[in-house]
């Protein structure tokens, strides 16, 4: 519903903008990593696929759990089970709007949240993202 629902909150950009721009972030820039993009408005294919990540290559996450963030126990828990940096993305700045949104369920398992800055927001989770994941490398290699 990206870029239809509400765009005066969440923008008129669609979810395959979001998917490339960090497409193009990753060869400009020549971030060492690959992306895998995933969606659903399914509770349990977002804690299915959360709970893949313990038995492919997936080394972080990026999420935006949308209202599943003032909500979403299970996806807290897979979070937790899967053990690997997670940064929590929103489009809007959660914390200026409604009081229930000021909380999030997710945030806690996450090593980071963006907010506020529209889709650019998916760019800067991705930078902070790879730069700690090289940081951890580079601890372990010496």
């Amino acid at each position: 519903m990206l870029g239809k629902r509400n765009p005066e909150v969440y923008g008129y950009d669609s979810l395959d903008t979001v998917y490339e721009n960090l497409r193009t972030k990753v060869s400009q820039d020549n971030l060492s990593c690959s992306l895998d993009f995933f969606q659903s408005n399914s509770e349990g294919e977002i804690v299915s696929r959360i709970g893949e990540a313990l038995f492919d290559q997936t080394n972080g996450i990026i999420i935006n759990p949308a209202a599943y963030t003032h909500t979403s126990i299970a996806i807290r828990d897979a979070l937790e089970a899967v053990d690997i940096p997670v940064v929590e993305v929103h489009i809007s700045n959660i914390h200026r709007r409604e009081e229930f949104r000021h909380h999030s369920m997710t945030v806690a398992k996450c090593v980071g949240q963006i907010c506020g800055f529209g889709i650019h927001g998916y760019e800067l989770a991705l930078e902070a993202l790879v730069k700690m994941l090289q940081e951890q490398e580079e601890k372990f290699t010496l």
